[in-house]
């Protein structure tokens, strides 16, 4: 089904592999990659039956390393989800976390090498989708020999755990889509394109053809922190900061606009720490791709498109001070999946922390998984 898993060791920690899929590969929007390889951690042991896998979708940003391993004791971007005891419990689950398609961390994207040309992909790089993500890491669990299972993801990788639902429902058996949508709304699209124009207006973006060690590395701080702005919630912003200046007193101003409050500060810090860790382009292919995605798609409206969804349970979470993801669009998701004849949950999380809450909000997002996977094994 693949060729034999290569060590990415070297690439971003011990537990990290990477499998080449069947090839060559054509896309969902059009476009043929000849090679794919799609790299990815796991947890647990898959049973006799193959039955129970959880795969694991990121939002746009982090890899693949989900939780800690033997292999790789460094604590994951969800390490209070994932592991013996656990929601996400790897004492019995085998739990698959995939590094997108179009991605930076080991999964072919813009910066791989086009073994047709021997050169980076670049913009030369086809246009991705939900559906490719989803498609590409049901490649890897079909090669694992996972039969049946359950797909999670939060933001981004909320809409890839819909896609894959929807293209392979009768493998599906629960579906977890956490502050995410069947369909971007405008505020969203407004903000990720202008993320993406800061980036291809810098200079350094070279019409995405830059080299390996360069990049558009202001386009991308500024994006950043546009980012990080519409992940938290305005009075997160305001109980964290206020109004606090990094001098006390303030020195008046004496000419230039540099860092001033604490707020600036954060953002700046937080925003340098991103560049040069992701690719320009890779941000370009996979923002693009949650604005492109719309359930529709599948059968002509969003109703028709969750009908496919084979899962006998879904959960659906949203938090209400999120306003890139409002929870107005879980709530309708939720509804509209019952309408289909869906089992489903939705449980809308009361928090501070907008858009981030499923990464920090332990207490509110813990108990609702606990629930949902023991109620499966119940049945």
């Amino acid at each position: 089904m693949s060729a034999p898993d290569l060590d990415l060791s070297q690439l971003r920690g011990r537990n990290l592999k990477a499998m080449t899929l069947p090839g060559p590969v054509t896309l969902y929007r059009g476009g043929v990659l000849p090679s794919v390889t799609i790299a990815y951690e796991t947890w647990g042991q898959l049973n006799k039956q193959q039955d129970n896998g959880i795969l694991l979708f990121t939002g746009l940003s982090p890899g693949a390393h989900a939780a800690s391993a033997p292999a790789d004791p460094s604590p994951g971007w969800w390490e209070y989800m994932v592991g013996p005891g656990k929601p996400l419990d790897t004492q019995r689950y085998y739990i698959i976390c995939v590094n997108s398609l179009g991605g930076c961390f080991g999964s072919t994207g813009p910066s791989s090498i086009n073994p047709l040309t021997g050169r980076a992909y670049g913009i030369s790089f086809p246009a991705i989708s939900m559906e490719d993500i989803a498609s590409t890491a049901h490649g890897v669990v079909t090669a694992l020999g996972v039969r049946r299972l359950s797909v999670v993801g939060a933001s981004l990788g909320g809409m890839a755990a819909l896609a894959y639902a929807i293209l392979y429902g009768e493998q599906v058996q629960g579906l977890v889509s956490i502050s995410a949508a069947a369909a971007a709304n405008g505020f969203a699209i407004a903000m990720r394109s202008l993320q993406r124009e800061l980036v291809t207006s810098d200079p350094e973006w070279q019409g995405g053809q830059y080299a390996a060690d360069a990049g558009p590395a202001l386009g991308m701080l500024l994006a950043r922190k546009l980012g990080l702005l519409s992940y938290r919630a305005t009075s997160d912003w305001d109980r964290r900061f206020g109004r606090q200046t990094l001098n006390d007193p303030p020195p008046p101003p004496v000419g230039g606009f540099g860092l001033e409050f604490q707020v600036q500060s954060y953002l700046d810090y937080n925003a340098r720490k991103f560049v040069g860790q992701f690719d320009a382009n890779s941000y370009l292919y996979l923002s693009r791709a949650m604005d492109l995605f719309n359930v529709a798609d599948h059968g002509g409206t969003q109703a028709a498109g969750l009908a496919r969804i084979g899962a006998r349970r879904s959960l659906i979470m949203g938090v209400d001070s999120d306003i890139l993801f409002p929870l107005e669009q879980q709530r309708d998701l939720a509804l509209q999946l019952g309408r289909a004849g869906k089992a489903t949950r939705f449980v809308a999380v009361n928090s501070q922390h907008g858009h981030d809450a499923f990464l920090v909000d332990e207490g509110q997002f813990v108990p609702a998984m606990t629930d949902f996977f023991a109620a499966a094994e119940r049945q």
